[in-house]
């Protein structure tokens, strides 16, 4: 795993990472305010030795009494006539320990409490006490007759602030732990992970290229067949783009000029992506054949709206030719080819020499053909169509193809040398956009936007005044009607023949128009408008432009 993947991991569960920080986060906070505060005082003393008279004695402290009376600070002998002298409840948490200089006989005394100032207190009478009890458990000075004196160096003041507990250091504390432990979890949940979700996860099971992003289809209502139903659409481009790309792959292939397009598992998409892939080669002005191979589960035709009971299996039994089956659709250059009838072998069929014949004439006749194929792991049939088409696309839908199921799938086509020529990743969520160019609108489609701001733009502009022209022709003043013409005359006519239906240069040819023909848009009659004949013009140019498909072709 590259670094790059271990990012997009992270990045696609950050939500699960920022939820563990918050989490620890909080739960560090909460448990932070239930801890009693603690405070901490500082002190430094010299120990020395006098007589009983108050002189100075002859015997120095060594550095064993020092140690000693280390031990003893902490000690009940020390600790109890402390709590009696500055009145502390039983119970109450203090505490004194002691520093040893380690060239001098200076003691550094640190004392913890509840409040500050009685921290202070302790550090301050916690050396006095001490030096009451030295003299007893230091041999040398009992025989000598001498006794332990404590001078303060630096007394204790009073703490400002809690030494603990350390909100701010927690706080560090609790925010490295929720990333290590969200990043963990993430980690965890990805290897876990059984469903392909991302490109990552194809590179980690093959080096085949990916060769598009084809988005999930959240409105079904507004056609499944997006290339033909919303050509402008973002969903119709990753189409396209898949339609380029494949080109770019056929060059490999050896000049045959075909795909067979499968899944690991069924329900993964792959009849869709073969009928829209196959709208956008015809777009592109080739003769494209799409030829529905699946003959267990065929559903080209029930995706499309084509009469599906005669087709590749009626061919391969002699019943029919390619021309008596095979359906156009609308005006377009696709030609369908359903499966026909469920055949009891449909193996045996796809991998026989009629179905070799069969295809070498598919080649012949058209510029590029599309089979839509089984699964494979399932059925061995895309095994047996492999071996006439150039090329295998493997579609994987996110969220729902199993990495073990595509796994699988690879082994099986790699044990018979196939290699796919790409994967389609399929069902990909998205919303209006496209990736990081989410704020651009399909071609062709004007934003809300956009459109708000023409209409604003033709309301701020006053229309020009005209004048009123009397309707009855001699009310009008003799200027205006010097100022027509023959050839305003003759416009006139030939605007009103425009709108009669005829032209005046070429004649209305007579006859029925063909089934398969589109029907025209009705055209303008105004005869009081002067670009009748343009308007009817544009209307039939419109009309044109939409396909008509042909009739159901009966079995």
């Amino acid at each position: 795993m590259q670094f790059r993947d271990f990012l997009d991991i992270l990045l696609k569960r950050w939500k699960l990472i920022v939820a563990s920080v918050l989490l620890v986060v909080g739960a560090t906070v909460w448990y932070t305010l239930q801890l009693s505060p603690v405070y901490e005082a500082r002190a430094r003393i010299f120990l020395s030795t006098e007589n009983r008279d108050g002189e100075a004695g002859p015997y120095v402290i060594t550095r064993q009494d020092l140690n000693t009376y280390i031990e003893l600070l902490g000690s009940p002998v020390v600790m109890e006539p402390l709590r009696e002298e500055l009145g502390i409840e039983p119970g109450t948490a203090v505490s004194v320990t002691g520093v040893v200089s380690e060239e001098t006989n200076i003691l550094g005394i640190v004392a913890t409490a509840p409040t500050g100032q009685l921290a202070a207190d302790l550090a301050n009478a916690a050396g006095p006490a001490l030096a009451d009890i030295g003299g007893d458990y230091s041999p040398l000075l009992a025989s000598a007759g001498q006794r332990v004196e404590s001078t303060s160096i630096t007394a204790a003041g009073v703490p400002g602030a809690p030494v603990s507990p350390n909100m701010t250091q927690n706080v560090a504390l609790a925010v490295l732990a929720g990333l290590a432990l969200g990043i963990g979890l993430v980690l965890l949940r990805h290897f876990l992970d059984t469903k392909v979700r991302s490109e990552m996860d194809l590179r980690m099971i093959s080096d085949r290229p990916l060769l598009a992003r084809l988005r999930r289809l959240k409105d079904p209502s507004r056609g499944l067949l997006v290339v033909d139903a919303d050509p402008h659409s973002v969903a119709a481009e990753e189409f396209r783009r898949l339609r380029t790309n494949l080109q770019f792959v056929d060059v490999t292939t050896g000049g045959k000029h075909s795909f067979v397009v499968t899944s690991a598992m069924p329900s993964e998409g792959k009849t869709l992506s073969a009928v829209n892939l196959s709208l956008a080669m015809s777009r592109s002005g080739m003769r494209v054949l799409l030829v529905d191979a699946d003959l267990r589960h065929p559903s080209v035709a029930s995706a499309m709206g084509l009469e599906g009971s005669v087709g590749l299996t009626t061919i391969l039994l002699g019943r029919a030719t390619l021309d008596d089956v095979v359906q156009q659709w609308g005006e377009t250059s696709l030609y369908v080819l359903p499966a026909g009838e469920i055949p009891p072998n449909p193996s045996e069929l796809l991998g026989s020499a009629a179905m070799e014949a069969l295809f070498e004439e598919f080649l012949a006749a058209f510029d590029f053909v599309i089979v839509d194929s089984p699964p494979v792991l399932p059925v061995i049939d895309p095994v047996l169509i492999n071996r006439l088409v150039g090329g295998m696309l493997l579609v994987v839908a996110v969220n729902r193809t199993k990495k073990r199921d595509l796994s699988h799938a690879l082994k099986n086509l790699a044990t018979v040398d196939i290699k796919p020529a790409g994967f389609a990743l399929n069902m990909v969520p998205g919303g209006n956009g496209y990736g990081k160019y989410g704020s651009y609108y399909a071609y062709g489609k004007e934003s809300k936007k956009g459109r708000k701001k023409a209409t604003e733009a033709q309301a701020a502009v006053e229309p020009a005044p005209v004048e009123e022209l009397p309707v009855d022709p001699s009310a009008r003043p003799k200027s205006a009607r010097a100022k027509s013409s023959p050839s305003r005359e003759a416009g006139a006519a030939r605007d009103a023949t425009s709108a009669a239906g005829t032209s005046p240069r070429t004649p209305a040819k007579s006859g029925k128009r063909s089934p398969a023909a589109p029907r025209r848009g009705p055209a303008r009659t105004d005869a009081s408008d002067p670009l009748a004949f343009i308007d009817a013009a544009l209307d039939e140019s419109r009309a044109a432009s939409q396909p008509v498909f042909p009739p159901v072709r009966e079995s």
